[in-house]
């Protein structure tokens, strides 16, 4: 199913507190570009089948085409390509668009999405994963 860009558009606007659709947009724009470079293969169809045309066109033309980035890394190369931005509002737009991506795409989709990136990616597509080993629990209580 696809998700009308109209729609995409409402959730990233409400996730990152823009007060206009223009700069959801904006951030939309930019970071479904740079994920482009991210993404390969059946996991890039599948998830370009999900989207509208124009955001779909952005995955399939990257802004850049480096390989993926350290997640560090896709925040400062966001916020290079959002005038104004800092580091700090790049991972505020980063946060609103790829966890809008993450509900569109779907838990398994999702999972083979995380699966081409680099360690880290899943808290900005608002995903954490659990850490392995587990942290083993030692049974004692305090008092």
């Amino acid at each position: 199913m696809t998700l009308r860009r109209e729609a995409f558009l409402d959730h990233v606007k409400e996730r990152g507190e823009y007060g206009t659709a223009e700069e959801a947009e904006r951030a939309a724009r930019v970071v479904l570009a740079l994920l482009g470079a991210h993404l390969v293969g059946e996991v890039r169809a599948l998830l370009v089948a999900r989207l509208s045309e124009d955001f779909a066109l952005l995955l399939l033309n990257p802004l850049q085409r480096a390989g993926p980035l350290p997640p560090e890394r896709f925040v400062r190369a966001t916020a290079a390509w959002i005038e104004g931005a800092t580091e700090r509002t790049a991972t505020w737009d980063l946060s609103a668009v790829l966890s809008t991506v993450a509900d569109t795409a779907g838990e398994d989709l999702m999972g083979q999405i995380l699966l081409q990136h680099p360690a880290g990616y899943d808290l900005h597509f608002g995903r954490p994963q659990p850490t392995w080993p587990p942290v083993p629990h030692t049974g004692t209580t305090q008092s």
